[in-house]
């Protein structure tokens, strides 16, 4: 029997007919659920929630409640999540607000361990890991292959780069660059340099990451250089790279400003 019979479903879900429901797990109205997925026992699931295949929806987390946001007056907001994901042991993952279009959004293949927090609007990539008890204020963005250590906690509307590893009991308030190794609490936060090893696993050429090398060391390790200045040289620097041109569009582009002090080791 692949849904145990003290699970309490809701008229309204609609479940493949493949996915595995838990003892005492709770789904709630309008929730949907992909193929290969599993809720394992005492999980709550609400909705609005639109749920991939092959997600594992571990005992006691509790997925699509309500946003905690004092401007939420019980509108039917979203959660939408995609395939292959892991939430672990009471990990939250909220629906969005108004304010935010609405909804929450997670990608592919992500690792949500246990105790961590997805708020309200946030908007999560694929691959990414918040390991134990990492946090999220609302509208936070994270790109592809992120790494949160833990009790790493997440400023709204901060954006969170591809490729970068942020070292445990971080606190974010500004952008994290993608690539970088970054640790450090909120008032000294610090780039230790670049996520090398990580880069390396994830298959980046040797050529592309000495054309990263070249736009990091103008834009982090160039104390005379103001940012406005620093900027067109390290885009002169990218050539043609896509990947060390990313790293100049998304600080260039970012509204918060991003985090550039530097750990003196590298």
């Amino acid at each position: 029997m692949l849904i145990h019979p003290t699970a309490i479903i809701d008229k309204t879900a609609q479940l493949d007919s493949t996915v595995e429901v838990g003892p005492y797990a709770v789904i709630g109205a309008h929730v949907h659920i992909g193929e290969g997925s599993i809720v394992e026992a005492h999980a709550s699931v609400k909705g609005p929630a639109f749920i991939g295949k092959r997600n594992i929806i571990s005992s006691f987390a509790a997925v699509g409640g309500d946003p905690q946001d004092v401007s939420y007056k019980g509108e039917a907001t979203e959660l939408h999540i995609g395939d292959d994901n892991k939430i672990r042991e009471y990990a939250t993952l909220q629906r969005g607000t108004l304010k935010g279009n609405g909804k929450t959004v997670v990608g592919n293949g992500n690792l949500f361990m246990a105790y961590t927090h997805v708020a309200h609007d946030c908007r999560i990539g694929n691959h990414v890991i918040m390991a134990n008890v990492a946090t999220l204020a609302g509208h936070v963005e994270i790109e592809d292959h992120a790494t949160l250590g833990g009790l790493v906690a997440v400023q709204q509307f901060c954006r969170i780069g591809a490729y970068c590893y942020i070292g445990g009991m971080s606190g974010i308030n500004l952008d994290v660059p993608p690539y970088m190794l970054l640790e450090g609490a909120r008032n000294q936060l610090r780039v230790v340099g670049l996520n090398r090893i990580g880069l390396k696993r994830h298959g980046f050429t040797k050529e592309t990451m000495t054309q990263i090398d070249k736009v990091y060391r103008i834009l982090f390790r160039s104390p005379d250089l103001l940012l406005k200045d620093a900027l067109p040289e390290a885009r002169r620097a990218a050539g043609d790279c896509p990947e060390a041109l990313y790293l100049v569009d998304f600080i260039k582009d970012s509204s918060r400003g991003v985090v550039r002090r530097i750990l003196e080791k590298d």
